[in-house]
């Protein structure tokens, strides 16, 4: 079943809950899949909130990403197609919510996740959705993927919660992933109306500079109907101003990737 290269891995990740992580995660996932690419979403929040925002139901899930982290399954053994072409997900499970415990006294406890995903497997993008804290849960995601997707609400202490993470990510460096980085950040909740948005994402910008991605994602009411349906946005509704928005980080992302690859192969 493995075949192909190892896919490009991002993480979705701010230990900050509500500022439209999962959104994210599962707009992203199904909007590079949109354009063109095969992609795998991995549901590492014991919420499971990805995985019903896709319409897996928790009663048909035979397997999890707990069988992925503590069993000998493969990831593409637990893959589940999604009603989105070309898009897969490794959903979450009730399991998942003592894994935090489990980890603690496993063996290789940081590098599970690593060893299911840095191989060939058959697709060219795979998200980790994180969960909404910093735990071994997402230090895992830290040390597998290769860089960081950080979705920032846009709201008045939206810079001073990134510190921690970007601690955090300096100590994943040092110890496990030297190569980590953060791809980068995505504005979200964004309202044109308010003066506060707008000085958040100029806060934002000046901080981060060229990693803020040019592409900001509003409060949008269809975003936040979607997953009560089992549904991305970009199926719900893709002509709302959100799911467009998603459309276009997605080739935002792309265009950053093969300026990379273009940029590694002059070096």
């Amino acid at each position: 079943m493995e075949s192909g290269r190892t896919p490009r891995l991002l993480a979705v990740a701010n230990q900050k809950g509500g500022v439209g992580k999962t959104t994210t995660a599962v707009n992203l996932a199904t909007a590079l899949s949109a354009v063109g690419q095969n992609v795998l979403l991995v549901d590492l929040d014991p919420q499971g909130n990805a995985s019903t925002g896709l319409g897996v139901k928790r009663s048909s899930i035979t397997k999890s990403v707990y069988d992925v982290l503590f069993g000998d399954s493969e990831v593409y053994e637990v893959a589940v197609q999604t009603k989105v072409p070309r898009l897969s997900i490794v959903p979450s499970s009730v399991h998942l919510s003592g894994a935090e415990i489990e980890l603690v006294s496993a063996s290789k406890r940081e590098h599970r996740l690593k060893a299911a995903l840095r191989k060939p497997l058959p697709y060219d993008y795979v998200i980790v959705d994180c969960p909404p804290s910093l735990n071994l849960l997402t230090l895992n995601a830290l040390v597998a993927v290769d860089s960081i997707v950080v979705p920032l609400q846009c709201e008045f202490y939206a810079l001073e919660g990134l510190s921690q993470l970007i601690k955090t990510v300096g100590r994943v460096q040092k110890h496990f992933n030297k190569s980590l980085d953060i791809h980068g950040v995505v504005l979200t909740m964004f309202d044109r109306r308010n003066r506060l948005s707008a000085q958040v994402a100029a806060d934002v910008r000046d901080y981060f500079g060229e990693k803020v991605y040019k592409t900001v994602i509003p409060r949008n009411v269809r975003l936040s109907e979607a997953p009560s349906h089992g549904l991305p946005a970009i199926v719900y509704d893709m002509k709302c101003a959100g799911a467009q928005a998603y459309i276009r980080l997605a080739r935002e992302i792309i265009g950053r990737e093969r300026k990379l690859l273009k940029e590694q192969n002059v070096a």
